[in-house]
């Protein structure tokens, strides 16, 4: 039997409230937010520039040839970066471009957020063995959940080929209720 390779919105939240108050308690709450939001890769989070907050919105630089967009920052999101950047300025190396810092002031690594996206799992007593790019694959089956085309889909997580995304609509038997047939 395989593992399932995704988290459900639940799970996304119990490991945001799992996130102890201290030092990182912003930063890492900010996240877990804004991966799950935004279906990033933990290469993608770990680039994420401070310029690349644009009032409201975000500019999502893809990686594996993706397609890079801008996507709009969710109301709770917007607060948890306005957060994160207040402390963030008592950090080490606060002026550099990197908006996810390590405690050392270098750009937080991919090695750190599968770190911590473990630990917030393990705290949050997920009952699967949680890594980052379940939250990316979270962001797809709740969009798919939601409703949302799967053509939309596709141009959030930024997938260049349909079949990537396929797997998000495919197991929503949700999205067969609004099929009727008339028979007299």
């Amino acid at each position: 039997m395989s593992q399932r390779k995704y988290l459900s919105a639940n799970e996304v939240e119990a490991m945001i409230n799992a996130v102890p108050r201290g030092t990182n308690y912003h930063r890492d709450r900010c996240l877990i937010m804004m991966c799950y939001f935004h279906g990033l890769r933990a290469s993608e989070l770990c680039h994420l520039k401070i310029t690349d907050i644009q009032g409201e919105h975000i500019f999502i630089s893809r990686l594996k040839r993706g397609l890079s967009t801008t996507h709009p920052l969710q109301k709770c999101e917007q607060e948890a970066i306005s957060q994160w950047l207040k402390s963030r300025k008592t950090w080490l190396n606060s002026d550099t471009q990197w908006l996810f810092l390590s405690q050392h002031g270098n750009p937080l690594s991919r090695q750190q957020f599968y770190e911590l996206i473990k630990k917030y799992g393990i705290a949050a007593k997920l009952d699967i063995k949680a890594h980052p790019h379940m939250l990316r694959h979270a962001c797809g089956f709740s969009l798919a959940d939601a409703g949302k085309d799967t053509r939309l889909i596709q141009d959030y997580l930024g997938h260049r080929n349909i079949q990537h995304t396929v797997l998000y609509t495919a197991t929503n038997s949700a999205r067969f209720n609004s099929i009727q047939f008339n028979v007299n």
